[in-house]
């Protein structure tokens, strides 16, 4: 049978299986926690700033830069907050934040605040809020083959593929001017994608890594404006869930210790 029959063929079924993943396909899901020291939002003074950063300090992965500038869009949105990018940020304090060096704890970041070199950049640059986010997108199960060919009589590609993939992050919010943690968000979410090939390859890409950036960017915003959509639940393709719980104050105290 050659290639173009076999399409012929297999055409019928395939197109049953285009619609049945067109009601299905790119769900995700996302459960948000978050954990606030007051309900009062975060003050901002004139001149002052946030600057995002992504943990990259463990071997095995590095929280993508580019999920790092999601984040930074989403609260600099209108120029509403003012958001110094985090390249700037590590260019202008190299090589005190370079992954080996970092401070990954509060008493840390105190005690390299306690260089006057370091501390007049911070205050020149109207730096209040550092934001450490730690956590990584990853593709966490692959099934099925498909395969392209070019015959005489035509050519196209057959089969079908899925893949899953889940994010999880966390983000902590530090006041470098009172030394103290102001709140965590922490955003899980897991999606499915498919590639149908009848003849053309069809994807269903379900957008993991952007919901994750609508979630734990709105709530972030939350900490920071009054009114900003904090409350409603990420953007997603099927579903979104919403589960807000404290976190407590012994974990976040553990954290901030060396």
């Amino acid at each position: 049978m050659t290639n173009t029959r076999l399409l012929r063929f297999y055409r019928p079924a395939c197109l049953a299986l285009l619609a049945l993943l067109s009601l299905t396909a790119c769900s995700t899901s996302t459960i948000i926690d978050e954990y606030r020291v007051t309900d009062a939002s975060l003050e901002l003074g004139n001149g002052e700033q946030v600057v995002i950063m992504g943990r990259r300090h463990a071997g095995e992965y590095e929280t993508e830069p580019d999920f790092i500038n999601c984040i930074g869009n989403k609260l600099a949105t209108k120029g509403k907050l003012k958001v110094m990018p985090e390249q700037v940020f590590l260019d202008s304090f190299y090589p005190w934040f370079e992954p080996r060096v970092a401070p990954l704890k509060l008493r840390r970041m105190g005690r390299m605040l306690e260089e006057p070199l370091i501390a007049e950049r911070i205050k020149a640059l109207g730096i209040r809020y550092m934001i450490w986010v730690n956590g990584n997108t990853e593709t966490t199960e692959k099934k099925g083959t498909f395969s392209c060919a070019i015959a005489p009589g035509g050519g196209g590609c057959f089969g079908f593929a899925s893949w899953d993939k889940a994010s999880s992050y966390e983000a902590i919010i530090w006041d470098l001017k009172q030394l103290d943690e102001k709140g965590r968000v922490n955003v899980e979410t897991k999606g499915s994608s498919y590639l149908l090939a009848v003849g053309a390859p069809i994807p269903f890409i379900a957008q993991v890594q952007g919901d994750a950036c609508d979630g734990i960017g709105n709530r972030l915003k939350g900490f920071f404006l009054k009114g900003a959509p904090e409350t409603l639940p990420p953007i997603s393709t099927n579903r979104a869930l919403s589960n807000q719980r404290a976190l407590s104050n012994k974990r976040a105290s553990r954290e901030s210790d060396d």
